[in-house]
């Protein structure tokens, strides 16, 4: 079961994420990833290991937003893109060769963050006040995260 150290490079990766908004404080509404189909994680399983161990932190209350990556090869004799299969031993359907190179599956990586920030409880005592007349309809942050924070494997 390696979403749990999947979910450990997720929270390694927020703290670094977290850390680079200092001295605010985020409020981390839902994490947007990107997760391959041959990376064998199971996105059930990874959204319960990640309420668990976001249960009493920083990130409690968060949810995973997963989008699935389908697996596709190139066939290195042809050049053509198609949908490797166990069933097919992830043969080329064009010549029947192994699979020599994968396009897109692997992945597993933070899409974006949506997010509030907040100021710190610390704030300095002649720190600006917040607008008492904000804008009544905010729109909720998002941030791309994809390569400013790989997951560390």
């Amino acid at each position: 079961m390696h979403e749990v150290d999947m979910t450990r490079c997720l929270l390694l990766s927020m703290q670094e994420w977290r850390q680079r908004h200092a001295p605010s404080v985020p409020t981390v509404r839902t994490v947007h990833l990107q997760v391959g189909d041959f990376t064998c994680v199971e996105p059930e399983q990874l959204s319960i290991t990640w309420g668990v161990a976001t249960a009493d932190s920083w990130l409690q209350g968060s949810r995973l937003a997963i989008e699935p990556v389908p697996l596709v090869g190139r066939c290195l004799a042809c050049g053509g893109s198609y949908s490797p299969s166990a069933a097919a031993g992830y043969r080329s359907p064009c010549c029947n060769r192994p699979m020599e190179e994968i396009v897109s599956g692997r992945e597993l990586r933070i899409r974006s963050v949506d997010y509030e920030l907040r100021a710190s409880e610390t704030t300095a005592p002649n720190a600006p006040k917040p607008d008492p007349n904000p804008d009544p309809s905010p729109t909720p942050s998002q941030s791309a995260v994809p390569s400013a924070v790989p997951l560390r494997t």
